[in-house]
C-alpha cells in the first residue's frame, strides 16, 4: 500500500481521504496511512489496487458466504433490474421476489417462527425487533414491558436502540448512550469471566443468578425481551457455556420474557446448521438475520416472528388502523431476488452438509494455534472461530490495552496476506466464505502462522 506522501493529488487515495467518512476508522490514522482500496474480488480472494491478492478470512464482515464472485447472483440481481428495479411493500402492495423469499424463510426456519418483516441491515433488524416487542406488549395490555435485556459483549447494531444493546465501549462512546430501556446482564465467556477455579456448571449458575437478579431488581413486569447472540461475534466470537441456554430459557419463560435470537452471524450455515439457534438449541419468539441472507451482495435483512407475537400486532394495528413501522426499501425486488437466489444455492449446493465436512479441518488448524505462547484461547464451531492473547503462557492474563495487541497482529497478519478482524477482547477472528476449500483454509492458517512467532516475541517485549 503506498504511503500518503506518494499520493499525487488526483488519486484514489487523497480523494478518499479528503471526502469519505469511514465507519470504524481513526481518522487521524487514514489521513496518515492512507486506505486499502480493494477493486477486485474472486471466489475466497480479494485484490487490492497493486493487485496484492489476500485471504478473504472474514467474508469481508461476516457475510460473504459464497465469496465474491458468484455469478448466479449476480444474475438474478441483473434479471430482476430488468423487469422490476423497485417497489414497496406499503399499503399491502408487494411483488413475487418478497413473496417467494418469505415463504423460503419461514420454510427453513426453526420452528416456531412464523413471519417475515423485512429490512435493509442487522441494525435495522433489531431495531424494528425492539418496536415489535414493545408494539406487541402494548397490545395484550402491558405497554410498562419496554425493558430489552442484552449481555456484556453483545453486539446488536449501531442505530440508536441497537447499539444501546450492543455492550460494548466502542460503539456507545461519545454518543450518550445506551439509552435507559437497555440493560445488560453477564457475559457468558467462560475463559476470560470465570473465577479461579470456578467449573463450567458454576459460571452458568453465577451467570443465570445473575440474570435472575435483574430481573428481581427491574421488575418482570417492566422487562419486554431478552436478546443474545447464539454464539457472540463481534464481541469476541464467545461460544456458550455447556449449559448455558438451557437454564437461560426457562428464566425468561417464568417471568414472560420474549426471547430474541439475533442470528445476523450465526444464521445460514455458519455454525453447521441452517440456525445457531438449532445448533444451541434455542426456541426465540423473535429472530433477526441478514448479511449471507443475500451473501452480502445487495443490503437485506428480515426479522421472523411467532404467531403469538404477529397476532398480538395484528389486533394492535387493527385497532389503529395500520402498522405504523416500515423501510422505502423493505422487501426492495432486487436485493429479495438475490437472497431468494442465494437460499437456492445453499439447498442445491448443499453447503450445510459442505460446511459440515471441512469444519474439523478449519477447527484444528484453529486450536492448533494454541501451541504459541501469546495464545490463551482458540476456539470456535463451525466456520467461525477466534484466538484470544495473553501476556503469560497459560494464563488468562492480559497485557494492557495501551499496547492495542490485535490491532497490531490485525496488521501483521494482512501483510501476510489474510484479512481478519481484531477483537476487543485482544484477540483475533476467523469467519471465511462458507465456500473456502480444505486447500484454501490451509493456506489461510499457514499465512497466520507464519507470523505468530513473531507475535510471541513481541508480547515478551510488551510491559
Amino acid at each position: 500500500m503506498n504511503k500518503p506522501e506518494m499520493f499525487s493529488p488526483n488519486s484514489q487515495e487523497a480523494k478518499d481521504i479528503a471526502y469519505h467518512m469511514h465507519p470504524y476508522t481513526n481518522p487521524a490514522m487514514l489521513a496518515e496511512q492512507g486506505p486499502m482500496i480493494i477493486n477486485k474480488g474472486k471466489g475466497v480472494f480479494v485484490y487490492d489496487s497493486e493487485g496484492k491478492d489476500y485471504i478473504e478470512g472474514l467474508a469481508g464482515l461476516w457475510c460473504a458466504s459464497f465469496g465474491f464472485s458468484e455469478t448466479e447472483l449476480v444474475k438474478a440481481a441483473t434479471k430482476q433490474m430488468q423487469e422490476l428495479p423497485f417497489y414497496h411493500s406499503f399499503t399491502a402492495k408487494t411483488h413475487n421476489p418478497a413473496i417467494n423469499l418469505a415463504e423460503k424463510l419461514i420454510k427453513a426456519a426453526p420452528d416456531g417462527l412464523d413471519k417475515v418483516f423485512f429490512c435493509n441491515s442487522g441494525s435495522e433488524a433489531n431495531d424494528t425487533a425492539i418496536k415489535m416487542v414493545w408494539y406487541y406488549h402494548a397490545a395484550i395490555g402491558k405497554p410498562e414491558k419496554r425493558k430489552v435485556i442484552s449481555r456484556k459483549r453483545g453486539y446488536h447494531g449501531v442505530t440508536l436502540a441497537a447499539s444501546s444493546l450492543t455492550a460494548l465501549p466502542y460503539v456507545q462512546q461519545g454518543f450518550s448512550l445506551p439509552l435507559d430501556f437497555a440493560k445488560h446482564t453477564s457475559s457468558p465467556h467462560y475463559f476470560q469471566d470465570a473465577h479461579d477455579g470456578e467449573s463450567v456448571d458454576d459460571f452458568v449458575k453465577r451467570c443465570m443468578q445473575d440474570l435472575e437478579d435483574m430481573i428481581a431488581e427491574e421488575g418482570a413486569d417492566t422487562i419486554g425481551a431478552f436478546i443474545a447472540e447464539p454464539l457472540m461475534g463481534a464481541g469476541g466470537v464467545i461460544l456458550p457455556p455447556k449449559g448455558y441456554f438451557e437454564a437461560l430459557q426457562p428464566i425468561l419463560k417464568k417471568h414472560d420474557i420474549l426471547f430474541i435470537a439475533d442470528e445476523v452471524i450465526c444464521g445460514f450455515g455458519r455454525t453447521g446448521n441452517m440456525w445457531g439457534s438449532q445448533t444451541y438449541g434455542l426456541k426465540p419468539d423473535i429472530l433477526t438475520c441478514a448479511k449471507a441472507l443475500s451473501s452480502a451482495y445487495l443490503p437485506i435483512s428480515a426479522v421472523l416472528v411467532s404467531n403469538k407475537v404477529a397476532d398480538g400486532m395484528a389486533v394492535q394495528a387493527e385497532k389503529l388502523g395500520q402498522f405504523g413501522h416500515g423501510y422505502t426499501y423493505t422487501a426492495h425486488p432486487v436485493p429479495a431476488a438475490v437472497a431468494l437466489r442465494t437460499l437456492e444455492l445453499m439447498e442445491e449446493r448443499d453447503i450445510i452438509n459442505y460446511v459440515r465436512k471441512i469444519a474439523p479441518l478449519f477447527q484444528e488448524r484453529i486450536k492448533g494455534l494454541g501451541k504459541y505462547d501469546s495464545v490463551g484461547d482458540a476456539r470456535g464451531i463451525g466456520l467461525i472461530g477466534a484466538i484470544e492473547f495473553v501476556k503469560e503462557p497459560n494464563s488468562r492474563i492480559k497485557l494492557d490495552p495501551k499496547h492495542k495487541l490485535a490491532a497490531r497482529v490485525m496488521k501483521m497478519v494482512q501483510d501476510a496476506g489474510v484479512i481478519i478482524r481484531a477483537l476487543p477482547l485482544d484477540g483475533i477472528a476467523f469467519c471465511p466464505p462458507l465456500i473456502i476449500s480444505e486447500d484454501e483454509i490451509n493456506m489461510m492458517f499457514d499465512r497466520v502462522e507464519s507470523v505468530l512467532p513473531e507475535v510471541d516475541k513481541l508480547v515478551k517485549t510488551l510491559d
